[in-house]
């Protein structure tokens, strides 16, 4: 299948305040070998074919702009909300069933990025 998308790279106005929120989702979320990139946090896939990058734009203002994830199952959901608490996210909603098939959690990083986990049947 061809890949969707290549990467991700994000801007946060403090990453070393953004920093352990990240080391704690992005590894949940499939993000699993940590790269050594100057100036950058930066996690691949497990095969390397897709990584997520985050680094420090002092301007950086949260948007309305959201990255979903896709979920395998409701108790992926379920598991990846629990896990976003735990690490600090912010204005979590969900996990719930948003509409017919739709199941879905929405948060924030500590920088007001926002986020979505769900699952579609």
């Amino acid at each position: 299948m061809l890949r969707l998308y290549d990467h991700i790279d994000l801007r946060v106005p403090d990453l070393p305040a953004a920093e352990p929120f990240y080391r704690i989702l992005l590894p949940a979320l499939g993000f699993t070998r940590e790269q050594d990139v100057e100036g950058w946090l930066q996690f691949e896939s497990e095969d390397g074919t897709q990584f997520f990058g985050i680094t420090e734009s002092l301007s950086h203002r949260a948007n309305e702009n959201r990255i979903a994830f896709h979920a395998v199952e409701k108790a992926e959901v379920d598991r990846l909300a629990a896990i976003a608490r735990d690490a600090g996210a912010l204005h979590i909603e969900g996990p719930m069933d948003y509409e017919k098939n739709y199941y879905a959690t929405f948060f924030e990083d500590p920088c007001g990025n926002r986020f979505e986990v769900c699952y579609r049947t």
